[in-house]
């Protein structure tokens, strides 16, 4: 007998996607600092041990984050990411196959606020990464920063996160089977202070690390252009030049993390509050640029495929923008 169950009601449906985002939103403005504050307040309690051993476990697992981290699928393919996806919704976009016989590294553009898209689509399977490439394994880089936070660093890792350091990559685009795809938001925390609706402005003019990168393993680049990633929370003003500009990169350069001061709504309003509108992401990936290998590239090596790459991504932008509504007049700057 087969049952079946009634589906959910609309008001239903958007509670629990609000829901799914809150807990995303929140997991990273505040999730990291309870888990530093259960880690030492433990040690004061009866349940010291509970810390103590997972001290040891820490220490003993030290290198996991550098060395491709901990997926767990289970975690990736929770309903809960399903529901985030569609409060937006998130939409990932193939335009060209890649052979899983391959490793690949991917730019993704915008950082956005909250990078939104580069985390539903690569450290989840709401929006079916696997699905639409086969045999591909993604993994994210995320600021080494969120990798020395008890508890937290496993939570991270859970979904394919990985430091963004040298070592993280090389551990990635050097494994022999292929199958791999490590996706840097090129811009970094620096280009989520640029993120407000209606900007298309990419911190990608001296960013040339990830070329090398690719240079040095052999790996094919690959563009991809994250429509809407912007559009989903307002920012302060904060031209550059202005006292908060020059906070901001002060508290960057001692932290290692931008401090956008973004808003949208709230949870029962509309008018304010700190969850993204409700507005479409369409995350279009590009097609493979072959990168020859080159141990010790030369700069004007470097410079010419970093040409050909932002060459590939404005025109991966050119021919969607009408599909997401981009005015024509609009086009990519590089900064």
């Amino acid at each position: 007998m087969k049952v079946e169950f009634a589906p959910l009601s609309v008001p239903r449906q958007r509670r629990l996607q609000t829901a799914a985002v809150v807990q995303w939103v929140f997991s990273f403005l505040g999730l990291a600092q309870c888990f530093t504050f259960a880690f030492i307040a433990l040690f004061f309690t009866r349940f010291w041990l509970v810390s103590a051993l997972y001290a040891a476990w820490w220490f003993l697992d030290r290198e996991k984050p550098s060395k491709g981290g901990r997926r767990i699928h289970v975690l990736r393919n929770s309903i809960v990411w399903r529901y985030m996806r569609d409060y937006f919704p998130i939409t990932l976009v193939k335009t060209a196959e890649l052979d899983p016989r391959q490793n690949y590294l991917m730019g993704f553009h915008p950082h956005g606020v909250l990078a939104a898209g580069a985390f539903l689509n690569f450290c989840t399977e709401a929006t079916g990464f696997s699905t639409l490439f086969p045999g591909i394994t993604p993994h994210l880089m995320m600021l080494s920063l969120w990798f020395r936070i008890p508890f937290f660093r496993d939570y991270v890792m859970s979904g394919g996160l990985v430091p963004s350091d040298k070592d993280s990559a090389s551990y990635v685009l050097q494994r022999p089977e292929g199958g791999n795809v490590l996706a840097i938001i090129v811009g970094g925390a620096q280009e989520a202070l640029d993120a407000r609706p209606g900007s298309y402005t990419l911190l990608l003019k001296n960013r040339k690390g990830f070329v090398r990168l690719a240079m040095e393993h052999g790996t094919p680049l690959v563009p991809i252009f994250s429509f809407g990633e912007n559009d989903l929370f307002e920012q302060v003003r904060n031209p550059k030049g202005s006292w908060l500009r020059q906070l901001q990169h002060r508290l960057q350069q001692i932290m290692g993390i931008s401090l956008p001061l973004f808003h949208a709504r709230g949870i029962f309003q509309y008018s304010f509050g700190l969850i993204p509108y409700r507005r479409p992401v369409y995350t279009v990936v590009g097609r493979p640029i072959p990168v020859q290998r080159k141990h010790r590239p030369s700069k004007e090596e470097v410079d010419q495929v970093h040409q050909k790459y932002l060459n590939e991504l404005c025109k991966l932008f050119e021919e969607h923008k009408a599909k997401y509504n981009i005015p024509e007049d609009k086009h990519l700057e590089f900064i």
